[in-house]
């Protein structure tokens, strides 16, 4: 499985890096952490790490200091529409786990956690992906 994640991380860079890209260090970093969590199939982590990445990378794209909201910082960028509001999914999605609102209310998660691994796992899926999306998205040719 781990050999399977990895050539997915590598099919990834095939596709989506044309030339070459540049990040700070804070951002590959990052990367570096969330591909780690991706492929160890700790995909909340994942999911967390990659929003954490692509926010740093739109940070350091838009020289945005710290009060610029993500949200913000994906209106601000050149994405598409379509990009935009994947991003913006990817965001809510991130905040539903990371600010939970009702911590006690879990009798659904004990319920059912199959149901919420296979959520996080697609999440996982397409959060990697994004990542690279955005990193990627202004190569040096």
């Amino acid at each position: 499985m781990i050999d399977d994640r990895w050539a997915y991380v590598c099919e990834l860079d095939e596709e989506l890096l044309k030339g070459g890209a540049v990040m700070s260090e804070w951002c590959a970093m990052i990367v570096r952490e969330a591909d780690l969590a991706f492929v160890g199939e700790a995909h909340l982590a994942t999911v967390i790490t990659a929003m954490a990445g692509i926010e740093t990378h739109l940070r350091s794209e838009s020289e945005a200091d710290r009060r610029v909201t993500s949200f913000d910082l994906i209106e601000q960028s050149d994405f598409t529409t379509e990009v935009k509001a994947e991003l913006h999914e990817l965001r809510r999605y991130r905040n539903q786990w990371v600010h939970i609102s009702n911590p006690w209310n879990d009798e659904e998660l004990l319920g059912n956690p199959q149901l919420y691994e296979d959520e996080l796992e697609k999440m996982a899926l397409r959060a990697i992906r994004l990542l690279r999306k955005v990193v990627y998205s202004n190569p040096m040719i």
